[in-house]
């Protein structure tokens, strides 16, 4: 079984790309919500979190206040490293777990919005890197979160770009309206189970 990263900035539509390898029959690891379930249920991952940050990043109901938290993490870098050091191999050995699941198919997928901001890149066979015109992403992420422009610039900005992000993925896909993606998805989805024999 190969392992295969696959992320996309904020918009990019990756999610979208994902359910669309997974009709394929392609097993997807979406390492954002196993780190939000593990932020929340993992016994040792809310303590060292709760050590760090204290009791009040946490809702009485136990829920991490993710607003609260993103307010804290934001303009704190060394804080958002230490919370980053207690999830990432946290999600890692989910993953590791996960893949037990799967032992016969070709490959399965991993994805993951910061995949190659965390470093953890380097651990796949290969990457894929789903792209969009900024403004197409924009105008999405407005749509879905019922945001501001400002708000999702921002967010953007806070994110490795796509020209730093194309120097190290392996493949593109390109999710913008004047590209179909299905077509895109068929043709790296052969080209990974012929090519991965050789990997």
């Amino acid at each position: 079984m190969k392992k295969i990263g696959i992320t996309g900035g904020i918009g990019s539509g990756k999610s979208t790309v994902c359910e669309i390898f997974r009709l394929l029959g392609v097993p997807v690891f979406h390492a954002d919500i196993e780190a939000k379930i593990l932020q929340n249920n993992n016994i040792d991952v809310r303590d060292r979190i709760v050590k760090i940050f204290g009791n009040e990043v946490y809702n009485p109901d136990g829920i991490l206040d993710r607003k609260k938290m993103a307010g804290i993490i934001f303009t704190n870098q060394k804080l958002l490293t230490a919370l980053n050091e207690i999830i990432h191999p946290a999600v890692r050995n989910c993953f590791q777990k996960w893949c037990e699941n799967y032992p016969s198919v070709p490959y399965v997928l991993y994805e993951a919005a910061i995949l190659f901001e965390s470093g953890y890149a380097t651990d796949f066979d290969r990457n894929i890197l789903v792209i969009a015109d900024e403004m197409l992403r924009i105008e999405r992420v407005i749509k879905r979160d019922h945001t501001t422009e400002e708000i999702v610039r921002q967010r953007i900005a806070n994110q490795m770009s796509d020209i730093e992000k194309a120097k190290i993925a392996d493949y593109f896909i390109e999710n913008n309206s004047k590209s179909l993606i299905v077509p895109q998805i068929l043709k790296l989805d052969k080209l990974i189970r012929e090519d991965g024999k050789t990997w």
